[in-house]
């Protein structure tokens, strides 16, 4: 009756029954000196059935959510183009020759001036998706039609930001 009680008691604590909700085995209760040990059985957390195959491809995600994943596309942009800036800074610092050689390739190189171009680009958005961040951090915009709104001005922004860096480079 004891080791009863005590698998009631120890049941109803909730991080007991946190722990039993990550464990397959069954769980074992340890009772008094003397007493039996109780094995209380585990059963399914949710008899609802689960996808086994997700297919990506036929979500249609929403705006927000599709700003902010071009957010961290543009993140990882910015961290490979590094390697062309750190390239062409140091042949710049090389040499006089080396100074005229990057000062050519971006004034004439058509691939320079698509880096370039890109780069900055990526620079504007990833910017502009971060402020757009940080003021949901605030707390403005985190209701649905805030972050729709949020993600249209992200979007408008950063296209003027795009235009005016391929002003610039071209």
């Amino acid at each position: 009756m004891a080791a009863r009680r005590a698998i009631h008691r120890l049941s109803r604590r909730p991080d007991l029954m946190i722990l039993e909700s990550y464990l397959k085995l069954p769980v074992v209760y340890s009772c008094g000196p003397g007493e039996k040990s109780a094995v209380k059985s585990q059963r399914p957390l949710s008899t609802a059935k689960r996808p086994v195959n997700l297919d990506l491809s036929s979500i249609q995600f929403p705006l927000p959510a599709l700003v902010s994943i071009s957010h961290r596309v543009s993140g990882i942009m910015l961290f490979i183009g590094l390697i062309f800036l750190m390239w062409a800074l140091q042949v710049s610092l090389s040499s006089p020759a080396g100074f005229d050689t990057v000062r050519d390739a971006m004034a004439h190189g058509f691939f320079a001036r698509v880096v370039l171009w890109g780069l900055l680009s990526a620079l504007g958005f990833h910017f502009v998706a971060g402020v757009r961040h940080l003021v949901m951090d605030m707390g403005h915009g985190e209701t649905l039609e805030g972050g729709q709104r949020g993600a249209q001005l992200t979007i408008i922004i950063s296209a003027l930001l795009v235009v005016l860096a391929g002003v610039w480079v071209w």
